[in-house]
């Protein structure tokens, strides 16, 4: 259903369309003239990354860029979040988001900034790495502040630019909200937020919609009873139980849910055993569930649970330990929200903005939706097109994704791409509500 603000917008007097192809030449321009501090602002924060709810110097970097432009900052929302207001007048309050995080992985890209930096990882030090994107999108946020406020006497409203953390283990959004964000602040009347990856530099794809999964995590543990390598009838081995699970439970996958609905089970992780010649007496596995629809996780989880308990059994081991843990939301992107912003952004990008499937990742930018905030998250691409065609035609060598250690953004195009769609998709809803 519309929200009150839209019913209320299309009932007062037709306003002129905004003129995309002369807002789309004076944000060029503004973001040409400031690309040098963009790009010195990107390559400082992709060369010092900070892991979830330790991003302390390089929020204090977004909040000092902010206080520049005008903006109100509240630092240490959500632990390490920030808050940027920006009032202009009377009209619709637009959340603008951007992620602070990097992950634990050591960076093999070779650029001149590429990360060296150590962290502290679940109690081991571990390198670090913005190899999922998110300096792109801060730079790109910071750009759109800076464009937005050149661009005022264009809009009427207020900008909530947020810097969410911990967005890798989709903990940060639900941080921030449990501190207040919608009550300290007020809550936004719509919300964009974008994300880079492995296409051509320049595009930008959308949905309405379902954008992304549900995401949730499963850790197991099987128990034997260990031995000698040599005795394996002296014992009950958890290998054996585990390897079996593994293998069985895709059963679940491909005979119990439905094939034309998207479901996914992974193991990422087995530990188990210390020496060639001992059976262990324990094994753990962990893994990640995927899913659209909450009637298909349902089913995915049931039936995970009853296989692994049925693996234990028929070795005659005891019951494993098993625990789910429930991750991100399913973005849903709303459809007016979506329709006013596509119909600016195709006289920005042409043929170049395109509808794609949903993202099988999980992104808790759904919490900000799911707390009642229509919005749209949409991509943008990285690579140049002709690497990107060559890969795509198995041609060229295949493209690094995001969460690669090789997984390098050209900056210059992905970052004026990144400001040029979300100061128009924003401008979308400031024209669609103004008063």
């Amino acid at each position: 259903m519309p929200t009150a603000l839209w019913v209320a917008a299309m009932t007062e007097p037709a306003r002129a369309e905004l003129d995309v192809a002369k807002l789309k030449v004076s944000i060029q321009t503004s973001v040409e003239a400031d690309y040098p501090k963009l790009e010195e602002l990107y390559k400082d924060i992709h060369a010092h990354p900070e892991l979830a709810f330790q991003e302390i110097k390089t929020a204090a970097k977004l909040a000092r860029e902010m206080r520049a432009l005008g903006f109100e900052v509240t630092e240490k929302v959500g632990k390490t979040g920030l808050v940027a207001i920006y009032k202009n007048g009377e009209g619709p309050t637009i959340l603008v988001r951007t992620e602070l995080d990097a992950l634990p992985m050591e960076e093999k890209t070779g650029l001149a900034y590429a990360s060296r930096d150590k962290a502290d990882w679940n109690g081991q030090e571990t390198f670090v790495d913005h190899s999922c994107g998110h300096d792109i999108h801060m730079a790109s946020w910071v750009g759109t502040a800076k464009t937005l406020v050149g661009l005022k006497d264009q809009w009427r409203g207020t900008l909530m630019f947020i810097a969410q953390p911990a967005e890798e283990p989709v903990t940060g959004a639900r941080a921030m909200l449990d501190d207040g964000l919608f009550t300290r602040f007020k809550k936004p009347d719509f919300g964009f937020g974008l994300h880079d990856g492995p296409q051509a530099y320049g595009t930008l794809n959308y949905r309405t919609g379902v954008g992304s999964s549900n995401s949730d995590s499963l850790d197991v543990t099987f128990h034997g009873r260990g031995g000698h390598g040599a005795t394996p009838q002296r014992t009950i081995d958890p290998v054996m139980i585990a390897a079996r699970f593994i293998v069985d439970v895709q059963s679940v996958i491909s005979r119990e849910k439905d094939p034309t609905e998207f479901g996914v089970f992974s193991i990422g992780a087995i530990q188990g055993g210390t020496a060639h010649n001992i059976i262990p007496d324990q094994v753990m596995l962990r893994g990640t569930i995927r899913t659209f629809k909450p009637e298909v996780r349902a089913k995915l989880l049931a039936g995970i649970e009853r296989t692994a308990k049925a693996a234990a059994d028929m070795a005659g081991a005891p019951a494993p330990d098993i625990k789910f843990t429930e991750g991100g939301k399913a973005i849903m992107n709303d459809a007016a929200v979506v329709e006013r912003a596509v119909h600016v952004l195709k006289g920005a990008f042409g043929d170049k903005i395109a509808i794609a499937p949903p993202v099988m990742a999980s992104e808790d930018f759904s919490e900000f939706i799911n707390a009642g905030v229509p919005s749209m998250f949409f991509t943008i691409g990285v690579y140049e097109p002709e690497r990107v065609a060559a890969a795509n035609a198995g041609t060229g060598p295949p493209l690094p994704a995001n969460h690669s250690p090789q997984f390098a953004p050209v900056a210059k195009p992905t970052i004026e791409t990144g400001v040029l769609a979300m100061t128009l998709a924003v401008l979308s809803a400031f024209d669609k509500n103004a008063k």
